[in-house]
C-alpha cells in the first residue's frame, strides 16, 4: 500500500500543497517512505503571515501555559513513541536505537527541558546609577531593568541528521520565550517533523504558531528567509547555505542562530588513555555514519603513538556491524542519499589522488546490495594542507595527522576554517584543561566526546553565529530590553 501525502501546516490547518508531493526515500532500502508535500513560495508567506498574526497574543500567554503545552506536547509525542521512531529510522536511516533513543527521545526531552524554560525569570536587575543634573534632567539615582522580549516570528530550518532532536531544539525554546515559528524541515527527511507539529496541534498550540513548510529544492527555504514577516532565521545545516542566508538576513536586519559546519579536531597527545581516544573518535565511523558537525573526524596525533592509534583505529573500524539499520546488530547504517554517498566516496578518492593511505574502508560494502552505505574510512599519511584535512566530508571517514610537539599540535587544531567542537585527550587533565583554553573552538571535549546539555552550544568562525541549548536557547530566541526609572 502506497503511503499518504502528507499536508502543509499553515495557520492550524493542514493545507494541500501548491507544488503536489516528492518522495521521502529510506536510506537503507532505496523504498518509498511518504510522499512530502511542496510549497509555492506563495504558501510559505502565507505561513510567515500566520505566524505573525498569532504572536501578539502567543507572546502575552502566561509563561505556565506554555509550559503546560510543551508538556503535553512531550507526553503525546512519549504516547506514540514507537510509531514515531519507526518513521524516523525509515526517513533518516538511523539505527534502530539511535531513532529512539538520540532522535526521539532527545526530542521528548527538549519539549520538557523548555517547558521548564518557560518559567525561567526573564528579568535581570541593574545596578542603580547616580546621575548628576544636566542636559537629561534633573539630578537622581536610576534604576533598570534588563527584561528578555520574544523576537517574533522564528524561522527553523533544520538539518537531515536527527529529525526529532534539531527541530525540537529550536521549536521548543522559541515557544517558550513567547515566540511563533516557521518550520522548513530537511527535504530528506520532513514526516517526522509533521508528526511533531500534529502533537503541538494536540497538545492545544493555538492556530498560527507553528507552521510546517516543505519542499525538495530550495525554494521553500528561501521564502522562508526572505519574507518580510520573518523577524530571525535559526538554521541548521552546511557553512555554505548558511552563508547566503546569512547574506539575506543582513539585507533585513534579521537576527541569526546558525549552527554550521565543523571539521573537528582530536588532539590525542602522548599521555593520552589511547582506548580513551580511540572509543571517542571512532563515533564518527558509527555514530549518524559520520553525518555529525560535532563528529572528531581530524585526529591530530603525537608522532610517538601515531602507528599505535593508526592500528587501533583500524581495528575498530572493521569490528562495526555495517547493515540494515532496523537489525539490532547494526551499528553503521547508510549516509542519507545516494547523491551524498558519492560525495562521500569522491572525497575519498581525492584523499588517495592527494597521497593519503586508506587504511581500511574506501569501498562499498560488499555484501549490501541496495542502500547507500559508504564503509568506516580511515585515512593515513595525510599532511594539513590536503582537502580531505580540512574540508567537512560529513560521513565516516576519519583522517590522521601526526605532529612532533604541544605547540605544532596547537597550531594544527586552530588552523581551520570551522570551529565548533575540539577535543583533546592527555593523561595529564591539566595540561588537558589549558590546551583546551587555546583551541579556537565553541566548545572543547576533555578526554571526551560526552556533551553536558546546559553548557552553551555553537561555532567560532565559519561553524556559525549565536549560542543554543540549556538556558542559552531561551537567550537566542529573545531580544534583550532595558527599562529605566527614575529612583
Amino acid at each position: 500500500m502506497s503511503p499518504a501525502p502528507e499536508r502543509l501546516f499553515i495557520g492550524g490547518e493542514w493545507v494541500e500543497p501548491a507544488g503536489g508531493h516528492y518522495e521521502v526515500v529510506d536510506p537503507a532500502t532505496e523504498e518509498v517512505v511518504g510522499l512530502a508535500p511542496e510549497a509555492s513560495r506563495a504558501q510559505v508567506y502565507e505561513a510567515a503571515a500566520a505566524a505573525k498574526a498569532a504572536f501578539p497574543a502567543w507572546s502575552r500567554t502566561r509563561p505556565e501555559e506554555r509550559a503546560a503545552i510543551l508538556d503535553r506536547a512531550a507526553d503525546l509525542v512519549q504516547r506514540d513513541f514507537l510509531a514515531h521512531a519507526e518513521i524516523a529510522r525509515r526517513e533518516s536511516g538511523a539505527t534502530a536505537s539511535t531513532a529512539r533513543g538520540m532522535q526521539v527521545g532527545v526530542g521528548i526531552a527538549r519539549f520538557r527541558r523548555y517547558a521548564r524554560g518557560a518559567l525561567e525569570p526573564v528579568e535581570e536587575a541593574v545596578a542603580p546609577q547616580v546621575n548628576e543634573a544636566g542636559p537629561m534632567g534633573k539630578a537622581g539615582v536610576f534604576g533598570a531593568l534588563a527584561v528578555r522580549q520574544p523576537v517574533g516570528v522564528v524561522t527553523c530550518i533544520t538539518s537531515y541528521n536527527n529529525p526529532w532532536a534539531n527541530p525540537a531544539g529550536k521549536i521548543a525554546p522559541a515557544l517558550a520565550m513567547g515566540n511563533t515559528v516557521v518550520v522548513k524541515p530537511a527535504p530528506q527527511d520532513p514526516l517526522s517533523v509533521h508528526r511533531m507539529a500534529a502533537a503541538l496541534a494536540e497538545a492545544g498550540v493555538p492556530p498560527g504558531v507553528v507552521n510546517v513548510v516543505t519542499g525538495s529544492g530550495a525554494e521553500a527555504g528561501e521564502a522562508a528567509v526572505d519574507s518580510p514577516d520573518i523577524d530571525m532565521v535559526s538554521f541548521t545545516g552546511s557553512t555554505a547555505v548558511g552563508q547566503r542566508i546569512a547574506e539575506v538576513c543582513g539585507r533585513g536586519m534579521k537576527r541569526q542562530l546558525m549552527e554550521l559546519g565543523g571539521k573537528g579536531a582530536a588532539l590525542v597527545l602522548e599521555d593520552a588513555d589511547l582506548g580513551s581516544a580511540v572509543a571517542g573518535i571512532g563515533t564518527t565511523f558509527s555514530f549518524y555514519s559520520g553525518q555529525i558537525c560535532t563528529a572528531p573526524t581530524r585526529v591530530l596525533v603525537h608522532r610517538s603513538r601515531y602507528d599505535e592509534l593508526i592500528g587501533a583505529l583500524a581495528a575498530y573500524a572493521n569490528a562495526l556491524t555495517v547493515g540494515d539499520p532496523a537489525d539490532r546488530a547494526t551499528v553503521v547504517g547508510p549516509v542519507i542519499s545516494a547523491a551524498h554517498r558519492d560525495r562521500v566516496e569522491a572525497y575519498v578518492e581525492l584523499g588517495r589522488k592527494e597521497g593519503a593511505r586508506v587504511v581500511t574502508g574506501g569501498a562499498r560494502p560488499g555484501h549490501l546490495d541496495r542502500g547507500f552505505y559508504v564503509a568506516p574510512t580511515l585515512l593515513a599519511d595525510c599532511t594539513p594542507d590536503m582537502r580531505v584535512v580540512r574540508e567537512e566530508i560529513f560521513g565516516p571517514v576519519v583522517v590522521v595527522v601526526p605532529f612532533d610537539d604541544e605547540e605544532e599540535g596547537v597550531a594544527l587544531a586552530n588552523d581551520s576554517d570551522y570551529g565548533l567542537i575540539d577535543y583533546v585527550w592527555s593523561g595529564d587533565v591539566a595540561r588537558a584543561f589549558r590546551i583546551a583554553r587555546r583551541l579556537r573552538a565553541g566548545g572543547v571535549g576533555v578526554n571526551t566526546v560526552g556533551r553536558n546539555m546546559e553548557a552553551p552550544f555553537g561555532g567560532f568562525r565559519k561553524s556559525g553565529v549565536g549560542r543554543d541549548v540549556g538556558s542559552y536557547a531561551l537567550h537566542a530566541y529573545s531580544e534583550t530590553q532595558a527599562i529605566v526609572w527614575p529612583g
